[in-house]
This record gives structure tokens, sequence and C-alpha cells, in this order.
């Protein structure tokens, strides 16, 4: 079973940035695409952005283009997300999850908590 860690959420304000981190011990994380996602309250989840197994290619929703930039080291197993410019309606429970086409039936992490404040 993959396990997927996430620490790295918090309070920022409006225009702020934060950096989230998956960490994913134990399995060939660099044989996975993977993806974030994120689950605002009472809506369903939201694909944000996906990497390729080699970090060569990335992929983004159009609500965060531009501003949030993943990012993947392989030798440490750990996944990256990097939000610049963040909005009050990025504030979500953000998701590590194996695969990108596929996300949604991926192995997630347990998500952490991204507040923005206005």
């Amino acid at each position: 079973e993959v396990q997927l860690v996430e620490p790295g959420g918090g309070l920022v304000q409006l225009g702020g940035f934060l950096i989230l981190s998956c960490a994913a011990p134990g399995f060939t994380f660099g044989s996975y695409d993977m993806s974030w996602a994120r689950q605002a309250p009472g809506k369903g989840p939201e694909w944000v952005s996906g990497i390729n197994s080699g970090g060569g290619s990335t992929y983004y929703a159009d609500s965060v283009k531009g501003r949030f930039t993943i990012s993947r080291v392989n030798a440490k197993n750990t996944l990256y997300l990097l939000m610049n410019s963040l909005k009050p309606e990025d504030t979500a429970v953000y998701y590590c999850t194996t695969g990108r086409t596929n996300w949604r039936r991926g192995s997630w992490g347990q998500g952490t908590q991204v507040t923005v404040s206005s």
C-alpha cells in the first residue's frame, strides 16, 4: 500500500505563498506520475497539478496556472507544490495522489489544510 504524507499546510494571507510537500516512503516513487488535488468545503475534489514520473513534464489547472509550481525530487521520494499569489478561493484540503490522468483512482495522502485569509 502506498503511503503519502503531506506536512506543510497552514494559514496564509491573501497574496502570500506556501510550499507543500508530500513524502512517499517505501515505494518506487520515481515510477509514478503524481498529482496534487484539493477539496474545498462543500465541493468535490479538484485536480490542481500533475507531473510525470521523471519530472520533465508538468501540468496545471487553469485556476492555478502561473501561480503554482509542481516539482519532485525522486532521490528523496518527495513531491512539492509551491503556491504563490494565494487567493481565498485556494482554501481547501490539499492532497497528493499517485497518477495524473487517473488521479482519482490513485493512492491519496491524508491531506493538509490550506487556508487563505482575505
